[in-house]
């Protein structure tokens, strides 16, 4: 990066700049199909097994079925080498993409069909069945985006995805439930499924990213073999990289705690699914959207490691509104005031963290080393609130609760800071965001 492109890209113009980037914009595409899946196994599912009368532990065992997400590890190697029969004759990324993206629409449909009262035990295979196909999905997604990105464009472009997820999640929440207060549950679910096609569009249009590096062809046993184990081999032999994994493990257990529980206060505080709409999805929605545009240039601006280590802070307070609106009770500006705050720490949260961990993969394993990376991000704050969330709740009380997920977000902070001091998160870079490793240690 010469020194007119950088002090370009520093400035206000330079920040805002790449959001009109075609790759930026294939990135909103790719976010609009990523968020989709998580809604319906997510706030909406939980909305609708609240409302068909299950038990709150059962609908926080629910959350389960996105630990599927966490053992995409485990195959996204197929998609980074396995090459599809016919229609991987439109490339590696492309047909993979197709493929998943057909599987996703087919899983929501089928979770669109079972009855939750008459076939809970149907309902959590169908909803498994659905985080299989979205972590697939994700898979190919997250490769694709990292290596059709630039490396200046990695905050931006992840700030457009996550624009898309937002508008896909929030889009398919709301049609889902607009549509189910009229029609029921399962057209609202099946009407969601074309939520799946921009990020098809976007790849049959792109074609396969030009960053794309492939190590070797996939014939026998021990390439194969090497395949599986090589991306992570490679990661675990940088500097540090056991304690990025650390990182990566603890930073977000309050958030994901918390957040996965959020449509239970909401049903027990009396709220409707009217007042869910406005103020978790349409308020919810814009507070997201100022959080992803300010991370985005706040990236670009303030480097990597400060625009991090403000979005750990801003996520860890961010539980504390719910805690306030718990103590409030049926309040809508209090609601209003909680989600905002949320939303809008999520958004300038979920850029800069998103940008990081993409610039940690090297781009010869990207499927597998980020799907490593976003595996582990959430896997504990999701395995806490399926097995202990709802009990937890019951014995403290939602105050105390959310005031337990604060605490709970401390140690992300720490460590961040300790490895900026150390000069660790540099060292640990991948070569997808070689070019983002400057000198923006802390003062």
């Amino acid at each position: 990066m010469d020194a007119d492109s950088s002090v370009e890209r520093r400035s206000v113009w330079g920040s805002v700049k790449p959001y009109f980037e075609r790759e930026s914009l294939a990135a909103f595409m790719l976010g609009l199909s990523s968020g989709f899946p998580y809604a319906m196994i997510g706030a909406t599912l939980t909305t609708r097994l609240a409302q068909d009368g299950i038990d709150k532990k059962v609908v926080t065992a629910f959350t389960l079925a996105f630990l599927v997400y966490n053992l995409k590890v485990f195959w996204a190697w197929i998609i980074d080498g396995v090459r599809l029969p016919v229609i991987g004759r439109l490339g590696q990324r492309v047909s993979w993409m197709l493929v998943c993206g057909v599987a996703v629409m087919a899983a929501v449909i089928n979770l669109a069909l079972v009855d939750p009262r008459d076939a809970l035990q149907a309902t959590v295979i169908a909803a498994v069945l659905v985080g299989v196909a979205g972590a697939s999905f994700d898979i190919v997604i997250d490769a694709y985006r990292i290596e059709t990105l630039k490396p200046y464009q990695l905050g931006t472009g992840s700030g457009m995805s996550q624009y898309g997820w937002r508008i896909g999640s929030a889009g398919a929440g709301a049609l889902a439930l607009v549509l189910s207060a009229r029609y029921g549950w399962s057209v609202g679910y099946m009407a969601c499924a074309m939520f799946a096609l921009p990020a098809m569009l976007a790849a049959l249009f792109l074609g396969e990213p030009e960053r794309r590096k492939v190590v070797v062809e996939k014939k026998g046993v021990g390439e194969v073999w090497a395949s599986i184990v090589g991306p992570f081999g490679e990661f675990f032999r940088r500097n540090g990289a056991f304690l990025v994994l650390l990182f990566i493990l603890v930073h977000k257990i309050g958030d994901t705690l918390a957040n996965l529980t959020f449509r239970l206060l909401f049903d027990d505080l009396g709220f409707s699914n009217d007042e869910i709409a406005i103020y978790d999805i349409g308020l919810g929605f814009w507070a997201y959207m100022i959080g992803v545009f300010i991370g985005g240039v706040a990236y670009a601006r303030l480097g990597l490691k400060r625009s991090v280590m403000i979005s750990l802070v801003l996520m860890g307070v961010s539980n504390l509104s719910f805690a306030a609106l718990a103590a409030a009770g049926h309040s809508n500006w209090g609601m209003a005031g909680a989600i905002g705050f949320e939303n809008i720490a999520s958004g300038y949260g979920g850029v800069v963290v998103i940008a990081y961990f993409s610039a940690l993969c090297d781009l010869r394993y990207t499927a597998s080393q980020y799907a490593l990376i976003s595996a582990a991000a959430s896997v504990v704050g999701r395995l806490l609130t399926g097995t202990t969330a709802g009990a937890l709740i019951e014995a403290l009380g939602y105050v105390n609760f959310y005031l337990l997920t604060t605490a709970a977000s401390v140690p992300g902070m720490v460590l961040f800071w300790w490895m900026s001091r150390t000069g660790l998160v540099d060292q640990a870079m991948g070569s997808a965001g070689e070019v983002e490793a400057e000198e923006d240690a802390f003062a």
